[in-house]
């Protein structure tokens, strides 16, 4: 982990000299988890091209100088605004640099009250740019990850039937990954049945599963700081024809998608392949959202794979493939794998089979 942590900071370090910053201030949980290792709750990360400090409080000290072994663990008293500037005066600091995604307007102008640099300059994303390739170690963790939900899947077929409600299908999904070591869930679990599966993101309810219902199931595990995502619909008792009809083309444009899905492309046009596919079916209407996204520490991060996703897809990125078709008043179907993008070959991380499944 040592030698991950370092690589990490030297590749920020060589943006920050880059763009004329002197140091970085981090205080976003996933990026100074990512920079650091720290899991805690609370933490900022002061980082220039000689130190890298992490300030936590009481509750964290012990715990940071365990997980951050290459940063200067501080516990800060009093004023934690005032405990920074010092840090930063010590230093030399004139240049700062921020999370301009992630800074309210309010702490901004705490940091020009408090801090005693001549300029506070946007960071313009570089540690999520940096996040957006994955080391071997972190798509080893996904894979885990990946395989907790799959075998959740597995296990959560058997307990689907006719009276049961979807808020115990997701319990079951959510209980299970726990059992095989998940930290928690990634997001709060889909199920969505009948006319309900017409809602992309349908989070489970009372409602009860009935026969020639179809059942969305979006769901994923953290393990180890990172996430999966997966969805999978599937049928209890014979489905309506439409539906057949609807789970085909998305299964092809799924399919079609992840082949499509290389190194070199921009993020929208593997989205094309899966719509053009879906609207050439009469159903473009009906996919109403992107093709897809970045995973790691977040559940939706960058790249986007999505009629605006301008990212051009690059080796060890990890984006989800999941088109959908909904239709009000029917139903609706997903499909979600999570891939790593491997040259012309993308390396498809979810094992769970995608044929129709009629339980």
């Amino acid at each position: 982990m040592e030698n991950q942590t370092g690589k990490r900071l030297d590749n920020l370090r060589l943006k920050l000299k880059e763009k004329g910053i002197d140091a970085a201030i981090i205080a976003k949980s996933a990026n100074y988890f990512y920079l650091s290792g720290f899991t805690g709750s609370f933490a900022y990360l002061i980082i220039t091209q000689k130190d890298a400090v992490l300030v936590t409080d009481f509750r964290y000290k012990e715990q940071a100088r365990i997980q951050a072994p290459l940063f200067e663990v501080m516990e800060y008293s009093d004023s934690i605004y005032s405990f920074l500037n010092d840090i930063l005066k010590s230093k030399g600091i004139e240049i700062l640099g921020f999370e301009e995604d992630y800074t309210s307007y309010k702490k901004f102008k705490e940091f020009e009250e408090k801090f005693s640099v001549k300029e506070l300059k946007p960071l313009g994303g570089m540690v999520e740019v940096l996040r957006m390739k994955k080391d071997q170690t972190e798509i080893d963790i996904i894979k885990r990850a990946v395989k907790i939900a799959d075998d959740a899947l597995s296990h959560v077929l058997g307990f689907i039937k006719p009276g049961v409600k979807e808020i115990e299908i997701a319990a079951e999904l959510e209980y299970f990954m726990k059992k095989q070591g998940a930290k928690g869930t990634s997001f709060d679990t889909i199920v969505a049945s009948g006319e309900r599966s017409a809602l992309p993101h349908g989070v489970a309810t009372e409602k009860v599963i009935e026969l020639g219902d179809a059942v969305t199931m979006d769901f994923g595990a953290i393990f180890e700081g990172y996430c999966s995502d997966m969805t999978r619909t599937v049928f209890v008792g014979r489905p309506k024809e439409e539906l057949v009809k609807i789970y085909n083309i998305v299964l092809t444009a799924q399919k079609t998608a992840l082949e499509g899905a290389v190194k070199g492309l921009e993020g929208k046009k593997i989205d094309a392949i899966a719509r053009d596919i879906i609207y050439k079916e009469g159903f473009g209407f009906n996919f109403g959202h992107g093709l897809g996204h970045g995973v790691g520490i977040e559940i939706h991060e960058d790249p986007r794979l999505s009629p605006s996703g301008d990212i051009i897809m690059d080796d060890g990125m990890v984006v989800t493939v999941e088109p959908g078709i909904y239709v009000k008043g029917l139903g609706g179907v997903r499909i979600e794998d999570m891939i790593v993008i491997n040259g012309n070959s993308p390396e498809v991380l979810t094992a769970s089979k995608k044929e129709m499944i009629v339980l």
